[in-house]
């Protein structure tokens, strides 16, 4: 690797492509399971990947909650099948899939937004917590980054991936210096070539700066940012949303839910073209290599 990137597993967005390209440019790419319908179309993503990728590291999502998940015997047989280097899971318990990706060497990741939660997912032996933040994109957090941090470092040892607003490498730069191993960045990415969004979505992300998002569970019961503009297309008033007044996690993986209200997140104004994967990469690496430089240059003794 040589961008301490995740690039996080988008619904309905990440592609085969997407994730191969992304690990040859040296992050880690990803997709959701559920993003290959039916699950016959899953087993022919995970080949293509694991074709594509023998050696490089990758992942996949994983919603690990039964009831919630029509398809969870389906896509737990084959992670067993296919062995993705890492399997970042969401909702649920995820001692199972620990036992069984362990079994072949590989790591799971969870994605949490509460201490309570990492503390939970800790204790079911993954090796890696993802600390969605506020302002990231989808179902983002509440939680400030440094405080989440901070005291997750305190009973956790393992590898820590930072989401929630990180557009570019002095944010990347940032997130090490605050204790991340690595930066998961979803939104950065909504334009690249390789992903599956519309054109008129990749418009919209261009156009759209930190005002254009609002945070809201008026269509899932579960609090996500979603950019205002889709909202205001599709009819709707985002000052007189209602709230949809109950969690219902079968929406959360229903891609009539997401299909016209856009989500994106709060750093979704640092996008302003249309670029392939590698050609985001490549400004990453530059931007991160001068946030080094410029730190190296503010921490000197006479400017502490």
């Amino acid at each position: 690797m040589t961008l301490p990137v995740i690039v996080a597993p988008m619904f309905l967005i990440s592609t085969p492509k997407m994730v191969i390209e992304s690990s040859r440019a040296g992050m880690i790419g990803s997709f959701p399971l559920l993003n290959a319908r039916p699950a016959s179309e899953c087993a022919k993503w995970l080949q293509e990947v694991k074709e594509a990728l023998p050696t490089e590291l990758w992942a996949v999502n994983f919603i690990c909650h039964e009831r919630e998940n029509a398809r969870y015997e389906e896509d737990f047989a084959l992670i067993k099948e296919y062995q993705p280097p890492i399997v970042i899971t969401s909702l649920g318990n995820p001692a199972p899939v620990v036992e069984a990706v362990h079994a072949y060497g590989g790591q799971v990741f969870s994605d949490v937004i509460y201490v309570k939660h990492a503390k939970k997912a800790a204790a079911a032996g993954v090796d890696g917590l993802i600390l969605v933040t506020a302002g990231a994109g989808g179902h983002g957090g509440q939680l400030n980054p440094f405080a989440f941090i901070s005291e997750v470092r305190r009973f956790f040892n393992g590898t820590i991936c930072l989401a929630g607003t990180i557009s570019t490498g002095a944010d990347i730069v940032a997130a090490r210096l605050m204790g991340a191993d690595y930066a998961y960045m979803g939104t950065r990415f909504l334009t690249a070539a390789e992903s599956n969004t519309t054109e008129d979505f990749k418009e919209m992300v261009i156009d759209s700066n930190i005002e254009d998002i609002i945070y809201t569970d008026a269509f899932s019961g579960v609090h996500a940012n979603y950019l205002i503009p889709s909202i205001v297309k599709n009819g709707l008033d985002p000052r007189n949303l209602q709230s949809k007044g109950k969690l219902d996690f079968s929406v959360m993986t229903d891609a009539k839910a997401w299909k016209d209200i856009w989500s994106a997140g709060q750093g979704v104004g640092n996008i302003t073209a249309k670029e392939t994967v590698a050609e985001i990469a490549k400004q990453l690496r530059q931007q991160m290599e001068e946030a080094i430089e410029q730190a190296s240059t503010l921490l000197t003794k006479e400017n502490v």
